[in-house]
């Protein structure tokens, strides 16, 4: 899939708009990269409850794994589905609420200047080819088009909220994507 970026919207993604975000403050430079994964319920694929959850419209009484996150409004830029579908949540040029406490390189706040992107998935559960290659060519064009982001500023949740968050988690290639990058 060919993918560029227009007024802040990845051409190519489909679009589920979430009232989950807010301004950029300061210069609104988007700097880093935050990868993480998500799967509701915990290790379910396929259904629609992530984009639900991301756009407040989750029947927290579908299961009894959403009461542990009944209310919480949270979002992230991207999704990349199990099939390497990317959705898009928030504009590019907005804060999406997706690190939530975090600090990366000393500065607090990683939403203030970070894309988040969500991979559907579990911490032990490998990632699909599709994902690979959907996230390989995302992250190429989010460095090529944000000037002040580079490979070396991508991270997963957990290198900016350790001992608070897990993901991506062990299955998450490292390796594989950062090679995948250079190709």
């Amino acid at each position: 899939m060919r993918y560029s970026i227009e007024q802040g919207w990845l051409q190519g993604a489909r679009r589920a708009p979430s009232p989950n975000f807010g301004p950029r403050p300061g210069s609104g430079a988007v700097e880093l990269l935050v990868v993480h994964n998500i799967s509701l319920p915990p290790r379910c694929y396929g259904g629609d409850c992530i984009e639900r959850f991301f756009t407040n419209r989750l029947d927290w009484d579908e299961h009894p794994y959403f009461d542990e996150i009944r209310g919480v409004e949270v979002s992230a830029h991207l999704l990349v589905r199990r099939d390497g579908e990317v959705v898009q949540f928030v504009n590019f040029g907005d804060r999406a609420w997706h690190a939530g406490e975090s600090c990366f390189a000393g500065r607090s706040n990683c939403n203030d200047f970070s894309v988040g992107i969500e991979l559907e998935g579990a911490d032990d559960d490998p990632y699909t080819d599709a994902q690979y290659a959907a996230l390989s060519a995302v992250t190429r064009l989010l460095v090529a088009h944000y000037p002040q982001m580079s490979t070396e500023n991508i991270v997963g949740h957990s290198d900016i909220a350790p001992g608070r968050k897990t993901d991506p988690g062990p299955a998450f290639d490292w390796q594989r994507y950062r090679q995948a990058l250079r190709e």
